[in-house]
């Protein structure tokens, strides 16, 4: 049979059905274009674990890496051979099932090429979905290691008596399996019936509801109600969660209809799955219809009715009567979410007023407390410690060290490198990456004492000549530490990749005035680039041609990146949450960067969540402290909580990964603190989680509030940051490095209480509430503050000092409790700075002190305690004028303002005389 069809400019095909060449050539560019991208995929994959096995063989933890890469590969390739074989065996079946005589004949050429163009382009969905849900399913590779390795709470939640460890280890995975099976079943079904589409399309021929088909279909759509089914019994266990009623966690709505609905619901998802079954046998699609709307009536009806419905109708008349228990329920696992349970309550009854015997009895609180806040210290450091453009300073942290005996706090901050800093012609590539590769040392003052002129004290400061950092304190003969190896390799701003032990000297220091000295890096760090292959492979990564082409290398050579203490930290140990402020440590004669590390879940039933989303989370612990070698970059994982479970999994997982608490140096442990990112969290879960009783936490009885500030140049209201004291608490008798936050009540806010957590020995991770009495009034922060605003002197002493030039910077107002046997102290500070306008130079002018009765500012602690206790409060007010003294005042500044108006006719002409010397040839 011949075609008498003339053939048209663009058709794909002549008239016996073969290819042109025109389209010959598009497949051709489109299947080596497509190799072409896959290969540099593949190319790309392999390259990064190639530099990854380098790194985290640089770093002790190949093993760790090792595992965590054949899960996820594990994973991939299972998941991704699963769907496969499902949508795989579906579309043969829907290409087989869809064979039949064409309506519109065709050339056995074209015919054939589109038997091969449907074939091939199955195949490519195939591959291409089968990647997606391998990824998908390698992303989850924690939570399988979790599942293997689980270890139980030992907590029993009173709804479905399972161990919370279910809901944190085990559900969650389910919920996993259950989601993809059933994404997976929607695609298989969609690109089934795109098969089945194409197919009958190719041959002019509709969707014929043949037997075969039905079946076909009615499987797929089984097997999607099943995995619904499975679904809302996933959901059933997971009222635990649920955010629905008046308390996070099961109400009760969730209990007496919700988990009854999901239940119901199973059943009925499985009904209609067989219903979709036996839809196969049956003549039309009435019975697959009938069992879907089933479904989706059941589910708005069981889902969503039911539950609003008693809600509204039973629950919210009798709220509390009925939600008693499961307010209960929320109190008790949301203070173990936090770890509140543990916080020992103690009663602080505070005086009023403030004796010189409460100050003598406690002068470790009264010689740390911190004028020194953290912006206006940074901004002082970078001032007058930087020393040279290319170093900066990041926030000062705050720690304690033994100082001449005596503990201090103080606050210091490393010198890191910033090589943007450089400037424009020194910004080559041998310059940012061989030479200015490293910062140098630390500076550290302590958190009370300055100078005359307002700069702070220091126990370390500037860059020695000999390069050798001393801690000591002013005018002692011998330092405390020697910090030997200054070097910062490693920090919190080193954010470059840098090559080390290469034939360009590194500057290691260069004071003023002196040559520079310089450096070739002998520590363990760095990955060793001695090969073509190795090269290559970092030029890539990096996208930097240099690396191939210069000659700077030698064998010895090394490359440094992932400098930054968290990106190192988090890229060993990706399932830890890492806090954002690591600090640095002075001890053993180098520098280490201390890191706390979070576990955390939003799984743990009935207690609140933090955040939104997937970073939100109603558990969390502190359980692990990360250490930083600034040197060589060495990184050391410990567990500090030895009770938390999670923590305890991931131990089993990783063996090798974990040390305990016990092994780190001593020289370390005396620095370890309790971390301020958990502390704020407990702190604001506190305001309403102390309420214990149901009626209380229904009622708000005794809500409380963080305290709130005058801070900054603006002097607005703002939440009270947490903030470390040296201090003793009650029933001690030693001191110790506490770290304390204050709350108010609503209205007044007068004070309520503290949250202290203790860092130090055997004490830390402790938490202890100071309870103070309803019964009395003690003021507040902002009650303070307002009593410093209304202070005539001070009201005048910022009148005159914040204006023409200069800005008045209110820091921090400490609350400090002092203590001594059955009396109860409190001493308010707030430091006030004085900033020149146009740089962020800030210095340290006045010290205000308040007790219950009295508020004065003084040029420091001591002056101020003195006139806080002493005799003499207040400077002694102006004297009375007489009005008949009037006519002699105004004489008297007459006079002053002639001998002012001479003194500055005096300076005009000695600025002439100048002139005119200067314009005098060789005029001296």
């Amino acid at each position: 049979m011949s075609f008498d069809i003339p053939r048209r400019p663009n058709m794909p095909f002549d008239l016996t059905g073969a290819m042109t060449p025109e389209l010959r050539s598009r497949i051709k560019w489109i299947v080596i274009i497509s190799a072409v991208i896959a290969t540099f995929a593949f190319a790309n994959f392999l390259r990064g674990v190639f530099t990854d096995l380098f790194w985290f063989e640089e770093v002790g933890y190949r093993d760790v890496y090792l595992k965590i890469l054949t899960t996820k590969a594990a994973l991939f390739i299972g998941a991704g051979a699963v769907f496969a074989l499902l949508c795989g065996t579906s579309i043969y079946f829907a290409l087989r099932i869809s064979q039949c005589p064409e309506l519109v004949p065709m050339p056995a050429g074209t015919k054939e090429f589109l038997r091969r163009l449907i074939l091939w382009g199955a195949i490519v969905i195939v591959l291409v979905l089968s990647g997606v849900f391998g990824s998908i399913a390698a992303t989850q590779w924690a939570l399988v290691m979790r599942y293997g390795a689980a270890v139980p709470f030992g907590i029993t939640e009173p709804i479905f008596s399972r161990d919370a460890g279910f809901y944190v280890f085990t559900l969650p995975l389910y919920d996993m399996v259950q989601t993809w099976l059933l994404a997976a079943g929607i695609a298989v079904l969609i690109s089934t019936l795109f098969a089945y589409f194409v197919s009958y399309n190719f041959r002019g021929v509709g969707f014929p509801l043949n037997p075969a088909f039905k079946v076909h279909i009615s499987t797929i759509g089984a097997s999607i109600m099943f995995a619904l089914a499975v679904g809302h019994w996933i959901d059933r266990m997971n009222i635990v969660l649920s955010a629905k009623g008046s308390i996070f966690g099961a109400s009760y709505t969730d209990v007496h209809a919700s988990e009854p609905a999901f239940l119901i619901l199973t059943f009925i998802a499985i009904a209609c799955g067989i219903l979709m079954l036996v839809n196969a046998y049956v003549r039309g699609l009435r019975l697959l219809g009938g069992a879907l709307a089933l479904w989706a009536v059941a589910a708005i009806a069981l889902g969503s009715g039911w539950p609003n419905a008693m809600q509204r109708i039973s629950v919210n008349p009798n709220e509390f009567a009925l939600e008693r228990q499961y307010i209960r329920n929320n109190i008790e696992f949301t203070r173990l979410g936090y770890g509140l349970d543990n916080i020992q309550s103690l009663q602080y009854p505070a005086v009023p007023g403030m004796t010189r015997d409460l100050i003598d009895q406690n002068p470790e609180s009264i010689e740390n407390i911190r004028l020194w806040d953290n912006g206006p210290l940074s901004n002082v450091y970078k001032q007058i410690q930087q020393i040279r453009p290319y170093y900066t300073f990041n926030e000062a942290d705050i720690d304690r060290y033994m100082i001449g005996g005596e503990l201090r706090q103080v606050m210091l901050a490393a010198r890191e490198v910033e090589q943007s800093q450089l400037g424009p012609a020194a910004q080559t590539w041998v310059n940012t990456k061989l030479r200015y590769t490293h910062g140098f040392g630390i500076a550290m003052s302590p958190v009370t004492e300055f100078t005359p002129e307002g700069r702070p004290l220091f126990y370390a400061k500037d860059i020695p000549n000999d390069g050798i950092i001393r801690i000591s304190a002013p005018g002692a003969a011998q330092p405390e530490q020697l910090i030997t190896n200054p070097r910062i390799y490693y920090g919190e701003m080193t954010d470059e990749y840098v090559f080390v032990d290469t034939n360009t000297p590194e500057l290691d220091y260069q004071l003023e005035g002196s040559e520079a000295k310089d450096f070739y890096y002998d520590g363990a760090g760095g990955v060793p680039i001695n090969s073509f292959i190795r090269r290559l492979a970092y030029a890539w990564q990096f996208s930097d041609m240099a690396i191939l082409l210069t000659n700077e290398f030698k064998a010895e050579s090394k490359i440094m990146y992932r400098r930054t203490v968290r990106d190192r930290a988090h890229a060993i140990a990706p399932f830890l949450r890492m806090d954002e402020d690591p600090y640095i440590v002075a001890a053993d004669g180098k520098l280490f960067w201390m890191l706390d590390a979070y576990t955390t879940s939003s799984h743990f039933p009935y207690s609140e969540q933090v955040g939104t989303g997937i970073n939100s989370y109603n558990y969390i612990r502190n359980s692990v402290k990360v250490t930083v070698d600034a040197f060589d970059g060495t990184v050391q994982f410990y567990i500090v909580d030895q009770n938390d479970p999670v923590a305890a999994t991931y131990a089993n997982i990783f063996p090798t990964l974990f040390k305990p608490i016990d092994a780190m140096p001593d020289s370390l442990r005396s620095h370890i603190r309790y971390a301020n990112n958990i502390f704020s969290v407990q702190a604001e879960k506190f305001l309403r989680y102390h309420m214990t009783d149901p009626q209380d936490f229904y009622n708000r009885e005794d809500l409380w509030r963080l305290a709130r500030e005058k801070v900054g140049i603006s002097g607005q209201l703002e939440q009270v940051e947490p903030y470390y004291a040296i201090m003793k608490l009650p029933g001690e008798t030693v001191p110790e490095f506490v770290l304390l936050t204050p709350y108010t009540r609503n209205d007044p806010p007068i004070m309520a209480g503290w949250l202290a957590a203790r860092s130090d020995g055997d004490n830390y991770g402790e938490l202890q509430a100071l309870i103070f009495p309803r019964d009395r009034q003690v003021d507040g922060p902002e009650q303070v503050e307002a009593k410093i605003d209304n202070d005539p002197f001070i009201s005048e002493w910022f009148t005159l000092r914040c204006q023409g030039g200069s800005t008045c910077i209110r820091g921090n107002l400490l609350v400090i409790p002092v203590i001594h046997e059955d009396t109860y102290g409190l001493l308010y500070a707030e430091p006030v700075y004085l900033q020149a306008a146009g740089i962020e130079f800030p210095e340290l002018k006045q010290v205000v002190l308040a007790s219950g009765e009295r508020v004065v500012m003084r040029e420091s602690v001591p002056v101020g305690i003195d006139a806080l206790v002493g005799a003499s409060v207040q400077p002694p007010p102006p004297p009375v004028t007489e009005p008949g003294d009037l006519d002699a005042i105004r004489e008297s500044l007459r006079n002053m303002k002639n001998a002012v108006q001479g003194l500055l006719d005096s300076i005009l002409d000695l600025e002439e005389t100048l002139e005119g010397l200067e314009q005098t040839p060789g005029g001296q």
